[in-house]
């Protein structure tokens, strides 16, 4: 899917400066920042997302006692 975007100078010329002394594109490297770094914006934002519902009591909350009966831990 192609795509387009905006860098600011000092990141297109930090890019710029790696693919020229790798060899490779920069192409590569924005596929791999953003592979590597879609996971961790995928983990922050969910997160705060059931945050949020937590503290807007939207999320059920379970306590230590009920977890363990619910896995059959004490057993």
């Amino acid at each position: 899917m192609p795509t387009s975007i905006r860098l600011a100078p000092e990141t297109e010329r930090r890019l710029d400066f790696l693919a020229s002394q790798t060899g490779r594109t920069k192409a590569f490297y924005l596929r791999e920042i953003i592979e590597r770094g879609l996971g961790e914006m995928e983990d922050y934002y969910l997160a705060a997302d059931v945050l949020e519902r937590l503290r807007r009591g939207e999320e059920r909350v379970y306590s230590s006692a009920e977890l363990r009966d619910a896995l059959s831990l004490d057993d």
